[in-house]
């Protein structure tokens, strides 16, 4: 590829070629750009394959949760057979297979405060593929601080969104949410639902924008937000400009935010042996919780409902937090902290039920 393609990628990407807007030096841009997708899952994974096919030649994959069968409904990068793999894998095998011209960097973690400078700073621009707001505003004020373009995206039951943020330093996404909502006021396909369909739209325009960034060609969804009604079959885009009062992100709000403390369940495990006695909150639903829990839980409250019966959960006790992967249980974290309970008396269970499962106990039901 140094001196041009190949007669093999010739063939393969014929298509493109034939494109004006693309041709051989567009395709070699395309073989020579990186994006990294936060998320493979819903969003992630028509992104992931519509990259890989057009020939983005580094793709990083960036998630910490494995494969259940009711992911299989939306997020088609996986497969039946991909049931208890991690995500990363399962998405870098389909990618494998798909076109060997790209390379794979697989980051099994989620995002955080504490990575997500070194993660996003090795890759050309970002897509969002979350499914909830506190990594979407840590995207947001990472690439910002490092000058990177990212796209978002957003799914619920039938309504969809899309947009292209600090793209030629143009606006963010503080710009159009410039805080976000209470966690109670915040759930995720999971709580809500999702028509299956939805996540392949919105994650497949993401990957045009993101596309068309490299190739530099076409009008870019800077400062207008697309909104899409699945449900009547009607698109509509949104105007918004910077807000030039703001403060930008810099590396270091990033990495100085108050935060609640991470335990793994080995860990919690380890210090329950040595008589460590935490109030144990499971912010899971009813029906969830009558799958599997974990021994010891104190009480039990939806995290949506969290807001109306915060005098029932101990300010003078640690507390750990736990839900099935650990998102929903990291919004109730934030949201206690916010509301005035200590961040060092605050814990979120890394990983969930599905990290218990995997590394504490193999018989608990992973769902």
């Amino acid at each position: 590829m140094a001196n041009g393609l190949s007669r093999e990628q010739r063939d393969r990407y014929a298509r493109h070629l034939a494109l004006p807007d693309v041709g051989e030096d567009g395709q070699l841009s395309l073989l020579k750009s990186s994006v990294l997708v936060v998320g493979a899952g819903g969003l992630g994974s028509p992104a992931i394959l519509y990259l890989a096919a057009a020939g983005v030649g580094r793709i990083g994959v960036i998630d910490f949760d494995s494969v259940s069968l009711s992911n299989l409904q939306r997020q088609v990068i996986h497969s039946t057979g991909s049931i208890g793999e991690s995500k990363v894998g399962s998405a870098a095998k389909r990618i494998s297979g798909l076109n060997p011209d790209v390379e794979v960097i697989e980051i099994e973690q989620r995002l955080t405060n504490e990575n997500a400078i070194g993660v996003i700073e090795n890759f050309d621009l970002v897509i969002d593929g979350t499914d909830n707001f506190e990594t979407r505003y840590l995207i947001g004020d990472a690439c910002e601080a490092l000058g990177k373009p990212w796209v978002f995206g957003s799914i619920h039951r039938f309504d969809g969104q899309v947009s292209s943020f600090n793209y030629n330093n143009g606006p963010n996404y503080r710009d159009l949410f410039p805080e976000p909502p209470p966690a109670e006021l915040a759930p995720n396909c999971a709580e809500a639902g999702v028509l299956g369909v939805l996540p392949g739209i919105v994650g497949t325009i993401q990957a045009t924008e993101a596309i068309k960034m490299i190739l530099g060609v076409g009008e870019i969804l800077s400062g207008k937000l697309l909104t899409i009604d699945a449900r009547n079959m009607e698109m509509r885009a949104l105007s918004f400009k910077s807000d030039s009062t703001r403060k930008r992100a810099s590396l270091v709000d990033i990495e100085q935010k108050t935060r609640f403390s991470e335990i793994s369940p080995l860990e919690f495990v380890n210090r329950s042996k040595e008589g460590w006695s935490p109030f144990l909150l499971d912010v899971r639903r009813s029906d969830e919780e009558e799958i599997v829990k974990l021994e010891g839980t104190d009480l039990r409250i939806q995290h949506l409902q969290v807001h109306t019966r915060l005098d029932e959960i101990p300010k003078d006790q640690e507390v750990v937090i736990y839900c099935r992967v650990g998102g929903r249980s990291a919004a109730v974290a934030r949201f206690l902290v916010e509301s005035g309970w200590s961040s060092g008396n605050v814990y979120n269970l890394s990983g969930g039920i599905h990290e218990w499962a995997d590394t504490v106990d193999s018989s608990i039901i992973k769902y």
